[in-house]
């Protein structure tokens, strides 16, 4: 009776499987003989310099900037400490079926703003006064009163 292949096979798949066990045993001692474990705290450090690079030589100590702490403001300046301009445009556009126009400023760009904004009735043309805040969709003009 002859032999059967299946036999081989399995011989084949044994010898890659012990194949496969060496390499990754050998890639374990490599590893285990190139780790960088053990490296003193110099080697270790990384330094940025005054350009924001990585480096590996710490800073020239001549070169530090001294600054003073109390010279340090963490902080945004209240509403009131900050005086809005007042600006002043020319009313483009205005539609009084839908209250809303738009102010050609003097720098040429164009602001929004809503009837609720003014405080007299608005016509096109009409010079006016007004301060810029942020709106949700951008810049709007608010306080907006005619130009005497």
């Amino acid at each position: 009776m002859a032999r059967s292949k299946q036999s081989s096979n399995k011989r084949e798949k044994e010898k890659q499987r012990q194949k496969e066990k060496r390499e990754k045993a050998e890639k374990m001692e490599e590893r285990r003989a190139n780790q960088s474990k053990g490296k003193s705290l110099d080697e270790m450090l990384a330094y940025v310099d005054e350009d924001g690079n990585i480096t590996s030589t710490p800073p020239d100590p001549g070169k530090r900037k001294v600054i003073n702490a109390e010279d340090i403001e963490i902080a945004i300046p209240k509403r009131e400490d900050r005086e809005d301009p007042v600006k002043e445009g020319k009313i483009d556009y205005f539609d009084s079926s839908k209250g809303f126009g738009f102010i050609l400023q003097n720098d040429g760009t164009k602001v929004f703003f809503h009837i609720n904004q003014t405080t007299y009735p608005v016509k096109e043309g009409d010079w006016v006064n007004y301060t810029v805040e942020r709106g949700p969709k951008g810049w709007n003009a608010a306080g907006v009163t005619k130009k005497p």
